[in-house]
């Protein structure tokens, strides 16, 4: 009996270490964060403050205001007219939604009023690079059935090219009728006997030369919307004169004036050769002659070293001003003292002089100038009640407003599948997926557009493995990024600053960190030069890994069609673990 009670309160004992262990062990795993629910960051506020000495030195003057009238990675512009209004398009690659559509009355205030494909229906990116997805994009109002389209290569998705269309571009676009052609740039031309036309680059049947490109065009039926099968036409092989061996022909649009039609396009590549090409036919299948002035807009005669240099100038698209004067809106970048092109490829506008029989930018074929004057009547309101900024500004956001500036894109899929407005700010649902994956990331995007600037956020997150990991990214591609966030070794807190070029990775500086208060981030760029710092106060900023290259921001040294982007972050895969 004694021996039985013996083992009962041996056995009672082990029950309560056990309980206790399971308690310690419990406690243990609530502290380290594996208690099951994922550390997800919420972001209180961002301000991104542009601070371009350019714009200090050039203030504007009555009458004036700044190119570019986009500024960061809006490139490939296209635009149309209705009435009073008018709608620019750009390129928006893997960025989702895709295709950002701005409106205007007088060509300088410009106010975002969403995006044309903002459904995945419509737009499928989830696995691509970030230079795959949307190319180009042409926009062409039909007065003849009130009806705008919107015309793409979609390089992703199994679309190939597509059309959408809506009656009103405020109220959203149809689902995408895909077409039968292959090639790149298509846009849609209506003559005014209700035909429509489509053209657009192409292979051509035998390449003479690298970077050998056509223009084709075809009949376009309204009823299908679809290309008439067997009337497509070869209407400018290689470019403006084939024994030169012209590269890439591309972004074609047809207008018509006079009754001629004119047929626009890029060539030379999207690159230091850039230029704008015009041709002439009297009828919309050809033969169409070029034009004895090309190009009628380029920037690559002039020496590198030049003053607030502007390069790369392109892939233009015409429409008639609220003057009655042409203008154009085209591509083009302004790189930094060290060359690189952190802030992309850039949507500019210039006057045109169409007085004589073709079209020319005014001073498109000389150094261009960092100001414009407005077109008669008209007053700058950029910034201001809405309308879209340019110059240096500040952007405050504290995710308070039941709507999120549609600046703020996600990447390879929708913002709504990681975001949610809460009371304190916007939380970031962490995906298993790190920045350098060609996944869908948690990531909230903004386009850099100044060479100097300062963006700084404001986080409450505490992370609960290694694994976990949130902050800012400074993003050019998923091979070529800065990742700058806290993370967690064993029970300490660290501040990591990650450097990836041609996708490998590697640790320049990290810092264990108390975590009890809400952390600042803060990125400052002066040209090639970015560093990194915290803030654990929300005042007194700490650097970690003292100045390093925006080199891999750079559209020239990392490849591809985009600019740098600044994004807020969030992950539960890192691999990123301090030393």
């Amino acid at each position: 009996m004694k021996n039985k009670f013996t083992y009962l309160l041996i056995a009672c004992a082990l029950i309560f270490m056990a309980f206790q262990k399971n308690d310690s062990e419990g406690k243990e795993k609530k502290e380290a964060g594996n208690s099951g629910a994922k550390a997800t960051p919420v972001f209180l506020s961002a301000t991104y403050i542009g601070e371009d000495e350019v714009y200090e030195n050039y203030p504007l003057e009555e009458g004036e205001f700044y190119n570019p009238i986009l500024q960061g990675t809006y490139p490939d512009p296209a635009i149309t007219r209705k009435g009073d209004d008018y709608y620019m398009v750009c390129s928006s690659f893997a960025m989702f939604p895709g295709v950002p559509i701005f409106h205007s009355n007088d060509l300088v205030n410009w106010t975002q009023i969403g995006h044309v494909l903002d459904r995945t229906s419509q737009l499928d990116v989830h696995d691509t690079g970030i230079s795959q997805g949307v190319y180009a994009p042409g926009i062409t109002y039909n007065e003849y059935n009130d009806t705008f389209y919107m015309i793409t290569t979609a390089f992703a998705g199994g679309l190939g090219n597509i059309v959408v269309k809506t009656k009103d571009p405020r109220k959203g676009w149809s689902e995408p009728y895909k077409l039968d052609f292959q090639g790149i740039d298509p846009s849609i031309f209506f003559d005014d006997d209700g035909k429509a036309y489509v053209v657009h680059n192409d292979a051509p049947e035998k390449a003479l030369y690298q970077g050998h490109r056509v223009i084709k065009i075809w009949e376009y039926d309204l009823e299908k919307d679809q290309v008439i099968a067997g009337t497509d036409k070869v209407i400018v092989n290689g470019g403006v004169d084939i024994e030169e061996e012209p590269i890439w022909i591309e972004a074609p649009h047809i207008y018509k004036k006079n009754g001629l039609y004119y047929l626009m396009c890029a060539e030379g590549g999207t690159g230091g050769w850039h230029s704008e090409v015009i041709f002439s036919s009297e009828d919309p299948m050809g033969p169409y002659t070029p034009a004895p002035s090309n190009p009628i807009l380029t920037q690559r005669y002039f020496p590198k070293d030049r003053e607030n240099m502007v390069d790369w100038a392109g892939h233009a698209d015409l429409v008639k001003g609220p003057d009655d004067k042409y203008y154009g809106v085209f591509l083009a970048i302004r790189p930094n003292e060290a060359g690189q092109v952190n802030t992309g490829r850039e949507t500019f506008i210039l006057p045109v002089d169409w007085s004589g029989k073709f079209p020319v930018f005014e001073n498109g074929l000389v150094p261009m100038k960092p100001k414009l004057k407005m077109p008669e009547g008209v007053e700058n309101k950029t910034g201001e009640e809405g309308y879209f900024p340019n110059g240096n500004f500040t952007y405050s956001e504290d995710f308070q407003s039941d709507t999120l500036d549609y600046r703020w894109i996600g990447l390879r899929g929708p913002r709504e599948a990681f975001m949610e407005k809460t009371k304190k700010g916007l939380k970031i649902e962490p995906f298993e997926a790190d920045i350098n994956e060609l996944a869908p990331t948690s990531t909230l995007f903004h386009r850099q557009m100044h060479k100097d600037f300062t963006f700084t956020t404001k986080m409450e997150y505490k992370p609960k493995s290694s694994e976990d990991m949130a902050g800012i990214t400074c993003y050019q591609n998923e091979r070529f990024n800065y990742a700058f966030g806290i993370t967690r070794k064993g029970k300490d807190y660290y501040v990591l600053l990650e450097r990836t070029e041609k996708g490998e990775s590697r640790i320049l500086a990290s810092k264990k960190i108390d975590l009890d208060n809400p952390v600042s981030l803060k990125v400052q760029a002066r040209g090639d030069e970015y560093e990194f710092s915290y803030a654990l106060d929300g005042e007194k900023y700490e650097n970690l890994g003292g100045k390093v290259s925006g080199d891999i921001l750079s559209t020239n040294v990392a490849g591809g069609f985009t600019g740098a982007m600044i994004g807020l972050y969030a992950t539960t895969a890192n691999d990123a673990v301090p030393e």
